[in-house]
């Protein structure tokens, strides 16, 4: 005969677990780091497809210690994760639990690096030579991670290539492959409010090792 006992013991202790591991899972990803893996070669040379990479939280809260706040940052050059601004976030308990877990969640996500800070006076030119060049406040921004300073879409009356002052609590998000990247040139500055977290490491495959600065 089946102890109904110990098979209400077996369920209870089942879903107990179950609870706990989906709680930590939230805590974690909501506090401290999740796991991303990317999927198109927008970033490159810096990152390559199928790259997994490691995004860290910690900054996205209040640090009493230092009482810094994630206003303070990002900073120039760092890669964020972001949902883009023409991504629109569902708001039914199913869209949140899947955003706060991972499991099944289909927001889209992008990863690019913060180029422009609020406040800043930003611009595109073409300089003689062919190549292209990112002025902030007027002065030439050195940028040895992209990978062509040639190959970039051409500006268009379309597109936000300046000059213009990027808002407060806005950031100029741009690709390191500047010729192959949908970034702030498209939609415009993203508003901090859509950042998930900052890509500190890349952990696979093994020979792509790195800490991301």
């Amino acid at each position: 005969m089946i102890d109904k006992e110990k098979v209400k013991a077996f369920l209870k202790e089942t879903i107990d677990t179950v609870v706990f591991v989906v709680v930590a899972v939230i805590l974690i990803r909501f506090f401290v780091a999740e796991l991303r893996w990317i999927p198109s070669g927008s970033m490159r040379p810096t990152l390559v497809e199928k790259d997994r990479i490691v995004v860290e939280k910690l900054t996205k809260f209040p640090n009493i210690i230092n009482k810094k706040s994630f206003e303070n940052t990002p900073k120039r050059g760092d890669i964020m994760i972001f949902y883009p601004p023409f991504v629109k976030l569902k708001t039914t308990p199913w869209a949140v639990f899947s955003r706060l877990t991972g499991f099944f969640c289909k927001d889209i996500a992008y990863i690019k690096r913060v180029i422009g800070l609020p406040g800043e006076k930003f611009e595109i030119k073409q300089l003689q030579n062919g190549s292209y060049k990112v002025f902030i406040n007027d002065v030439p921004l050195e940028e040895d991670y992209i990978m062509s300073d040639k190959d970039f879409h051409k500006c268009n009356e379309r597109m936000y290539c300046g000059p213009f002052v990027i808002p407060q609590g806005h950031y100029f998000m741009m690709g390191d492959n500047r010729g192959n990247s949908q970034d702030s040139r498209f939609w415009g500055p993203l508003s901090q409010e859509r950042f998930i977290g900052r890509a500190v490491f890349v952990f696979w495959p093994l020979n792509h090792i790195d800490i991301l600065n």
